[in-house]
């Protein structure tokens, strides 16, 4: 059975155009356990440390699904060359299109994941690994994987990093990343999110369509805005498990299966969850994320979140990351990030922020603080409206200082009768209607909303 690897923002894919491919699995276990009163989670040691059990602690009934090794709940992150063909080792055919892909569990052709190092405390796990190129066989990632694991009652806090060390420099185009990627077994099939204007005010839950019934075995992809950053995988009592990144409100789900919606953890049916973003790996990049996994019902995964949550304007200070903020149409100087973004002024250079949540009246303006090189005059500033996309109405230019120092520019938003309701999204066109020597530097230090 192949993997089955949906949306992921970028792209998709559906089963029946990739060829499945059975290969013998290795299921020899060697698991390691934390519990509390409430939940148990278990990773496998001889898949990378991947997240291959978690259920009540009293009913010991497995949510996750383990059919092949790109199931689990796992780290899986992308980037080129595509297709991804190191030393001319081919990919599989029917995995060409992925690209540079390691997971934590293993590869396409049965190879597991390699641990270098594990702790378990009792309260607390940590596993360093060495990932498996999806695609490929036997071709190890050239990063390392680490995890860290703690209960919170009902929940598994998890910090997840990619450490990277690869001997090709070059900076390639963002791609939607998982993170991470959780695979649930058939019972646990019905997708519920919040994906309302209305966020944090316990308005009503959806049920995602990830099923299509007329055609057996066919995935029903979806993706969405999760305005509380949260979605959940629940059986028909609405009991189930939810995964929360704070940091994240673009999700990606589908369902592998019949209407039957049975099976184990070694069963092919199985439900899938992604919180994604669009990220640029470096060749060097040290990359975090968190996320929670909240076993309950849909009331008690909610409740978790609140409880949690600190709902707040949207900030973005560049001073060791690029806050998930990505390129069009030009490249920056690369790992580590050190208090500001140094990015080529190219032709239509064009910075895009991630999936985000405000009310236009609550922030009238924004603030951008950066340092332009002689010559230029103008930037463009762009929203995105909830539900909508980017638009030329949607934008406002205003006035930048080519002196080479650092300026904070304040751009009055509510000016423009576009500007209004719900706002999902920014985009900053760099270099409007100035030309400019190729290459050279705006150095970006802050975008914030006030």
């Amino acid at each position: 059975m192949t993997r089955i690897l949906f949306g992921c923002i970028v792209w998709m894919i559906t089963l029946n155009s990739v060829a499945q491919v059975v290969v013998p699995l290795d299921r020899v276990e060697q698991m390691s356990f934390i519990e509390n009163e409430y939940i148990k989670v278990g990773i496998d040691l001889n898949l990378g440390g991947a997240i291959t059990y978690l259920a009540d602690a009293k009913k010991n009934e497995n949510l996750i699904n383990n059919s092949d090794w790109g199931r689990q709940v796992q780290m899986s992150f992308y980037s080129g060359p595509v297709p991804y063909e190191p030393n001319g080792k081919k990919s599989h055919p029917a995995w060409t299109f992925i690209g540079w892909n390691p997971i934590q569990s293993g590869d396409v052709a049965g190879h597991k994941s390699k641990v270098l190092d594990y702790k378990n405390s009792g309260q607390t796990l940590y596993v360093k690994s060495i990932p498996m190129h999806w695609p490929l066989d036997s071709v190890p990632g050239e990063c390392v994987y680490e995890c860290w694991l703690t209960l919170d009652k009902n929940a598994v806090k998890i910090k997840s990093r990619i450490v990277n060390d690869r001997p090709d420099k070059t900076q390639y185009q963002a791609r939607g990343q998982e993170l991470p990627a959780v695979y649930t077994n058939a019972p646990w099939h019905r997708l519920v999110t919040y994906q309302g204007p209305h966020p944090f005010t316990n308005d009503t839950v959806s049920r995602i369509r990830n099923f299509n019934p007329v055609t057996t075995k066919n995935i029903q992809w979806a993706h969405w805005q999760a305005t509380e950053s949260w979605a959940a995988n629940v059986n028909e009592s609405n009991y189930g498990l939810g995964v929360w990144n704070t940091d994240v409100q673009q999700f990606s789900g589908g369902y592998f299966g019949d209407s039957s919606f049975t099976g184990g953890s070694y069963d092919a049916p199985t439900a899938y969850i992604a919180p994604n973003s669009v990220d640029i790996l470096d060749y060097n990049i040290v990359y975090d994320y968190n996320y929670a996994l909240i076993l309950g019902t849909v009331d008690e995964i909610r409740s978790y979140v609140y409880k949690n949550s600190k709902p707040r304007l949207p900030e973005y200070r560049f001073k060791n990351s690029r806050c998930q903020w990505y390129y069009q149409n030009t490249t920056d100087n690369g790992w580590p990030i050190k208090d500001e973004l140094s990015i080529r002024l190219q032709k239509n250079a064009t910075m895009i922020g991630p999936a985000a949540f405000w009310k236009a009246s609550d922030a009238p303006s924004l603030s951008f603080t950066a340092a332009y090189p002689p010559g230029v005059k103008k930037a463009k500033i762009g929203w995105r409206l909830f539900g909508g996309n980017f638009e030329e109405k949607q934008s406002m230019e205003f006035d930048v200082r080519g002196d080479g120092k650092f300026h904070t520019y304040k751009v009055p938003l509510h000016q423009s009768p576009e500007y209004r309701g719900i706002i999902t999204g920014l985009k900053i066109v760099l270099n409007a209607g100035t030309e400019v020597e190729e290459n050279n530097i705006v150095r970006v230090r802050s975008i914030s909303l006030k």
